[in-house]
């Protein structure tokens, strides 16, 4: 039997979160089976859990945000897609966040660090049954016209694979791959997605900050690109590191669902407004998914069983 995961013992992590510029520590401990994935804030006079979930998303400009019930007048957890994109990488179900701001530390951008910690923590096997949302029929969301064009579709597929393509008008992203494939059943996440940073241009950057975003970034946790080239001392981790950190965005933003997928997922520009319009749409017709597990390892995607406790 395919079983559900969580951490062996708690970990912490300190740092800033990217837009607020806060400290904030997060604290990541086991959870039951069944129980997902929950933030609590505990700088509350009464903690709030936030469990994750796609009706839960309230935001999704520059990031993924939760709330309750998806209002947005009720407390958050903002940013947290690079968390989420290690806990799929690791093949965790449930976890308890306790968090002490209304954001996800950014560590270094990408989502090594979580996976560091995770794996530090120890990861276990739970006797339940890992239940997968398996895509039965094509789903498909569009924005824009011409060269504003974007979109992403999710199609049945015996496995989890991720393509992403990018178009960026700057010589310095040109330059680099824009066009990747990957494939969750590798048990390549850690070598070829989580080192990916997020990234900005510096035009962007500024008016950003007079909106009061990106308050916290810097070089130590972004690679900042200007009108012609990477601003960062020691370059890029990967050629293509810019296509690869919205794959390890998109992995994150599809955990939102609340089960690691079973699918073919492809978006063209997309981000995280379109990832969460995208599951949305998928959730709205019954017929497009189901709930499935795999009782007998053999049955599972290629390379699913072989995902071990902590690679």
């Amino acid at each position: 039997m395919l079983k559900q995961r969580t951490i062996k013992s708690l970990t912490r992590a300190v740092g800033v979160g990217i837009h607020s510029g806060q400290k904030v520590e997060i604290t990541l401990r086991p959870a039951a089976p069944g129980t997902g994935i929950v933030f609590r804030r505990v700088d509350l006079a009464q903690p709030v859990d936030i469990p994750v979930s796609t009706t839960n998303v309230c935001d999704t400009r520059m990031a993924t945000t939760i709330s309750p019930k998806g209002d947005p007048g009720q407390p958050k957890v903002q940013t947290i897609e690079h968390l989420l994109s290690a806990c799929a990488g690791l093949g965790l179900d449930n976890l308890l966040i306790d968090i002490n701001a209304d954001e996800v530390p950014v560590l270094d951008g990408s989502a090594a660090s979580y996976v560091f910690l995770l794996q530090s923590a120890g990861i276990e096997l739970q006797n339940a049954p890992k239940q997968f949302l398996r895509v039965k029929k094509p789903v498909e969301v569009r924005r824009g016209e011409g060269k504003s064009l974007m979109w992403a579709k999710l199609v049945p597929h015996h496995g989890y694979t991720l393509s992403f393509q990018i178009e960026f008008d700057n010589p310095a992203v040109a330059a680099t791959g824009q066009q990747y494939v990957f494939d969750m059943g590798s048990g390549e996440y850690k070598r070829e997605i989580a080192r990916a940073r997020t990234f900005g241009m510096t035009k962007d950057i500024e008016l950003m900050r007079s909106r009061g975003l990106t308050l916290g970034g810097s070089m130590d946790n972004a690679i900042v690109v200007d009108d012609y080239r990477v601003l960062n001392a020691e370059g890029l981790r990967y050629d293509d590191e810019f296509v690869k950190h919205k794959i390890l965005d998109a992995i994150g933003d599809m955990q939102v669902v609340g089960h690691p997928l079973l699918a073919a997922y492809t978006s063209f520009k997309g981000g995280h407004a379109l990832n969460n319009l995208l599951l949305r749409e998928l959730l709205a017709d019954a017929e497009a998914y189901e709930i499935v597990t795999f009782e007998d390892d053999r049955e599972a995607p290629p390379g699913f069983a072989e995902l071990a406790p902590a690679w």
